[in-house]
């Protein structure tokens, strides 16, 4: 996503497109770890990761290409993109290895507590003011949390408190994406990331080698299972493409309370391909994390020039 602190007011015309193509892109990403969650099954976590990475990068490729991105690229920052890079692919195989063992949406629902961990972190690091409603908000919203992780818990063990790990991972994402994103081209910054990830993927994969690990030890895709690989990674990039023209075209305040919606697609998609339907603690669960992520959006969007939840580049859910 660009930068929205310096472009103009975006014309009513742009904001509806930009809210059309936001609509689109928590309509697909759900579906990311649906092919995630059948290619899980016979395949481990880091390749399901590294074909992510792979198919998401071939789709850069081209346009990183036509736009001229290459000369945006910040050699310079390359330890800054290579820590970027490690920290998407723990969140990534995180998140993946969740898949395997929990509801989509469950695991969804407790993924987004990042908004929550991304104002708290800007708090501590990036000095932003963040009053007591907010941080009231944030509690209310790890409570909701939580009601969606003591059943899971129950049910998986620690598997349940992998998606907080993955949205700790993303918040971190998110601010250190923040530092860099006024002096580089989105497009790069994104074909950076996939290649860093692909490389940490690469190297856990080549020592989880005969391991035995269903985290990294790699396999031979058979039948579907390549199918499902590609429906990741193509997925991931036209969320993304579609993220990223919603936030070329309206301001991040505007289209970020539609990133919640994801929740609800996600929970449709779920029920029609796993026959997954959350219960009623866990719905509870998921309207008390999305009241509070709202009230936090409305909260800077009322008192802060730029949320802390802004970016500009794409951060879905992994």
């Amino acid at each position: 996503m660009s930068s929205t602190s310096a472009r103009p007011a975006s014309s009513a015309s742009e904001v509806t497109t930009g809210l059309a193509l936001m609509f689109l892109s928590v309509m697909f990403s759900p579906l990311i770890d649906i092919f995630a969650k059948l290619a899980v099954v016979t395949i481990p976590s880091a390749e399901v990761t590294a074909g992510r990475f792979v198919v998401q990068a071939l789709f850069m490729l081209p346009i990183v290409i036509w736009r001229q991105s290459f000369a945006d690229f910040s050699w310079r920052q390359s330890l800054f993109h290579a820590i970027r890079g490690l920290i998407i692919t723990v969140s990534m195989i995180s998140f993946v290895t969740t898949l395997k063992y929990m509801a989509v949406a469950d695991a969804i629902a407790i993924f987004f507590v990042e908004p929550i961990i991304v104002t708290i972190l800007g708090g501590i690091f990036l000095k932003e003011t963040i009053g007591w409603r907010r941080y009231t908000a944030c509690g209310v919203g790890f409570f909701g949390a939580m009601l969606i992780i003591q059943p899971s818990f129950q049910e998986v063990g620690f598997i349940a408190l992998l998606p907080v790990l993955s949205a700790l991972c993303i918040a971190i994402f998110v601010l250190m994406t923040r530092v860099l994103s006024h002096r580089e081209d989105p497009w790069a910054m994104q074909f950076q990331m996939g290649i860093w990830g692909l490389l940490f993927c690469t190297i856990l994969l080549f020592i989880g080698e005969g391991s035995g690990s269903d985290l990294f030890d790699p396999v031979m895709p058979v039948g579907s299972a390549w199918f499902y690989l590609a429906g990741v990674g193509a997925m991931a990039a036209i969320a993304g493409i579609f993220g990223v023209y919603a936030y070329r075209a309206a301001p991040a305040s505007t289209l970020a309370p539609l990133q919640y919606f994801e929740i609800v697609s996600a929970t449709i998609f779920a029920w029609l391909v796993f026959g997954d339907f959350p219960n009623a603690v866990k719905w509870l669960g998921i309207m008390i994390i999305m009241a509070s992520g709202f009230y936090i959006l409305w909260r800077e969007r009322r008192f802060a020039s730029k949320p802390v939840s802004d970016t500009s580049e794409v951060t879905l859910a992994p």
